[in-house]
């Protein structure tokens, strides 16, 4: 598609990042509290074949411009399937498939293989954001149209921006995902001391179990990270997804990471455990992104097989480094219910949708309150899980075993 005019605005499609200036996109990014919607990131996933029409992402990027100023942008791909999204949308699909109508292709907003919150249109300061979120969205409609696609959706969205797109004409989809939060702890022990009795012990026991098998961790963060560790990382990505076969998010190719050790080291933080005979290379380590006062983790692997050594990689020396590094929140990423017994809460997200059919478009908005309603109830159930002391905030001091 060319370009269109929209009033003061020109609006054009892009099929590689790399053809969008990089501090022109930046610049809209920069503001954001998340690194996940940063130039070199995206750019990373396409130029190493991570994220490719090959594997069913096509880019098809929107930018808005105001003579020869970006105002506005927002990172687009048009899917040929539902893989890498980590919003399980197949229910929406099989819908589709009854009524008679193609699902895919589909046009989806978000950080390719990113499940973590912040998603939204990047707006120049200044710039009227409802207007130009209207004409964004205008001018996806119109895409959808020419290229025959089921509809859009946004993934993992900033909730700050969800109302704005509501208004849009696009239904509200809600999910559960996990989050630490810092309440002003000035020690791992202070974030120990929420915890009841019991479990304070066993994550206590589960610290002092890699010690005793002399593995000791190290937090490496942008330049600090050895140029040697970006290829070990990949090989920890590559076999921690190989166990779980077809339903592995399994995009990222090794020439990703080696990108990655070039131009975005200054987003990133390696937790790397060693044993003591071989401090020089990792024997697991696990990937995390960090911008201002928020830690995102992503990627994790091992080459040895050591009770709780996932929960120290992952969760325990993130939050120990998260504290001391003045980190207000942790993503840990998708996954099990583990984490709610190392005190990630359960918190919402949402995804935001509008199909081009008003048959399904009608199904969705007719059933979503019921299936919102079901998934509150288990992110509720699950925070009654949380094994905090019962004051949570202030908990009692009890002696430990």
């Amino acid at each position: 598609m060319g370009a269109q005019h929209r009033g003061d605005y020109r609006t054009v499609w892009f099929d590689h990042i790399s053809e969008i200036d990089e501090s022109a996109w930046n610049s809209l990014a920069e503001p954001l509290p998340t690194p996940i919607l940063d130039w070199e990131w995206l750019r990373q996933m396409e130029v190493s074949g991570s994220i490719a029409p090959a594997n069913g992402w096509t880019p098809c990027h929107l930018t808005v411009w105001s003579g020869s100023d970006l105002v506005a942008a927002a990172p687009l791909y048009i899917k040929s399937h539902s893989a890498g999204e980590f919003v399980y949308d197949y229910a929406w699909a099989d819908v589709a498939r009854q009524l008679g109508l193609r699902y895919y292709p589909k046009l989806v907003g978000m950080s390719p293989a990113t499940p973590s919150v912040g998603y939204r249109f990047l707006i120049a300061p200044g710039t009227d954001e409802e207007e130009m979120t209207g004409l964004m969205l205008a001018e996806i409609e119109r895409l959808c149209e020419h290229r025959r696609l089921s509809g859009c959706g946004f993934n993992f969205v900033d909730p700050a921006w969800k109302s704005r797109v509501e208004a849009g004409g696009y239904v509200a989809w809600r999910h559960q995902c996990y989050e630490w939060h810092n309440r002003g702890f000035g020690a791992f022990d202070d974030y120990l001391a929420l915890f009841n009795k019991n479990q304070r012990r066993n994550i206590k026991r589960e610290r002092r179990s890699v010690d005793e098998r002399g593995v000791a961790f190290k937090a490496l963060r942008g330049e600090e990270i050895p140029k040697s560790y970006f290829p070990i990382m990949y090989q920890f990505y590559d076999r921690t997804n190989a166990q779980f076969g077809p339903w592995a998010a399994r995009f990222l190719t090794r020439e990703f990471f080696l990108g990655l050790c070039e131009r975005f080291r200054d987003r990133l933080v390696f937790m790397a455990a060693y044993e003591e005979r071989r401090p020089d290379r990792p024997i697991g380590m696990s990937f995390m992104l960090t911008k201002g006062e928020r830690l995102i983790g992503r990627y994790w692997g091992c080459t040895a097989e050591i009770d709780n050594l996932y929960f120290n990689t992952c969760y325990y020396r993130p939050i120990e480094w998260a504290i001391a590094n003045g980190i207000t929140s942790f993503d840990p990423g998708a996954g099990s219910p583990l984490k709610i017994r190392r005190g990630f809460e359960a918190i919402e997200n949402f995804s935001l949708h509008r199909f081009a059919d008003s048959r399904l478009q009608k199904v969705m908005a007719r059933y979503i309150d019921e299936i919102n309603s079901m998934e509150q109830q288990q992110i509720d159930a699950m925070n009654d899980a949380l094994p905090f002391a019962k004051d949570r905030f202030f908990p009692r001091s009890e002696p430990d075993a």
